[in-house]
């Protein structure tokens, strides 16, 4: 089992920051794979960004890139996503995810087992 925390999150004017990280606890392997998605109201959820635990290699969703950052804390098993250049249209429910796999770097939810609770970011116009 693994146990996922966020934190962070809250409201913010468009063009500004914010930071979301996950603390990470129980069962952890190197062949993990940490996530972020991003669920808005009536939307299905989405994949934002991605790292692998063995070599921090990261990948993003295309309309992300550029503006959002995760990086991970090995001493701290935690998971960051820093965002930055917030638009209105990132406004969503955040999850932070957890999945296993030594193949292909996954983008699905279904492809990640774990996650946590969720929080809010609101970006205002």
């Amino acid at each position: 089992q693994v146990q996922l925390v966020e934190s962070g999150g809250g409201l913010v004017q468009a063009g500004g920051s914010l930071r979301l990280s996950c603390a990470a606890s129980g069962r952890t392997f190197r062949s993990i794979v940490m996530g972020w998605f991003r669920q808005a109201p009536g939307k299905e959820r989405e994949f934002v960004a991605g790292i692998r635990w063995s070599d921090a290699s990261t990948y993003y969703t295309d309309s992300v890139k550029g503006r959002f950052t995760i990086s991970r804390d090995n001493a701290k098993n935690t998971v960051s996503l820093q965002m930055s250049s917030l638009k209105p249209e990132d406004t969503a429910v955040y999850y932070c995810a957890a999945g296993f796999t030594l193949g292909p770097l996954p983008r699905t939810p279904a492809q990640f087992g774990y996650w946590g609770q969720g929080t809010q970011v609101t970006v205002s116009s």
